[in-house]
């Protein structure tokens, strides 16, 4: 009704909302679970909260002192800095988004689930994530520790000469020895174009089912259009309830599909020192064991996830 596709069907109440905000969460990790065992998986990272673990081990293994100081672009609704706020006393967080509503939603929904004393380390500014970090605390006046670039986000800038300028930014706002740390995808799977994956989400909470009305949806990431000329590429979520009701398009990518050896060559245009592709261990039976390492080679999965970390 209000013309806003941003992934939330029209409940009744600010609680309702929450609920459906734990509801998705919590299917996204499971979603997730199931990417790491060889399934697609490319929903929106709204609910990996252990990705600010493996950014200070990986910092701090690179420059033998733990990070504090942590910069997420194309935040949204800013997870990652909620995540970072919470695992130590001491560190700052600083959030970048041009999308006001997002932005607010992560204040209302995210941040109320932390401490006054953890919020007050989250700064948000909405603005391109091509400007410095005039908006952060002074504590980032000589840069980040880390820089995050999560979700895949930075495949909406389309052009080599887009993408490098971007790279050039990120690396003027982190401090010496800082890394950049950006997830991606890919995969055989990834480029069948005109298809639809289904999953059903059980909601298993009964107190939650009973406030949303329904114990299970459906969730549908639709690969509408792959140009293998230009690497652009359509996709879309939906949902779908037990009632026929659909929310159709709740989000929608339009990106270039940069591949690994593109994105690293390209930081290394940038300025950046090192760059290493961390590619996930298996464990014992051949399954993703959720941790990741640096690798120069990787399996031919039909559907991966793995990190680039660029060092300033």
């Amino acid at each position: 009704d209000d013309d806003i596709a941003d992934g939330v069907p029209f409940l009744e109440s600010a609680d309702d909302y929450a609920t459906w905000n734990t509801v998705v969460r919590r299917a996204y990790k499971q979603l997730i679970r199931d990417a790491r065992r060889g399934r697609r998986t490319l929903l929106d990272k709204y609910g990996t909260l252990n990705e600010a673990e493996f950014f200070a081990k990986t910092f701090e293994k690179l420059n033998g002192r733990p990070a504090r100081l942590l910069r997420e672009d194309f935040c949204g609704t800013h997870a990652v800095c909620c995540e970072w706020v919470k695992t130590h006393e001491d560190n700052v967080a600083y959030g970048v988004d041009l999308d006001p509503e997002p932005l607010a939603w992560g204040e209302d929904q995210l941040q109320t689930q932390l401490t006054d004393a953890q919020r007050k380390r989250i700064t948000l500014a909405e603005a391109d994530v091509r400007t410095g970090n005039g908006d952060a605390p002074a504590a980032f006046s000589g840069g980040a520790d880390v820089l995050a670039a999560q979700n895949f986000s930075f495949f909406l800038f389309k052009t080599r000469e887009a993408l490098r300028d971007y790279f050039e930014h990120a690396r003027a706002n982190l401090a010496d020895g800082g890394i950049m740390v950006m997830d991606m995808m890919g995969g055989s799977e990834c480029y069948v174009e005109d298809h639809t994956d289904v999953r059903t989400i059980d909601v298993e909470d009964k107190d939650q089912a009973k406030r949303l009305g329904y114990k299970k949806f459906k969730y549908l990431w639709e690969q509408a259009r792959i140009n293998p000329i230009t690497a652009d590429a359509l996709f879309h979520i939906h949902f779908k309830f037990k009632d026929g009701s659909r929310l159709d398009k709740a989000f929608t990518y339009d990106w270039r599909f940069w591949t690994l050896p593109e994105t690293c060559e390209l930081l290394r245009e940038a300025g950046f020192k090192d760059v290493q592709v961390y590619w996930e261990i298996e464990d014992e039976d051949g399954d993703g064991s959720g941790e990741f390492e640096p690798a120069t080679e990787g399996a031919a999965d039909p559907s991966w996830i793995a990190y680039i970390v660029a060092q300033k």
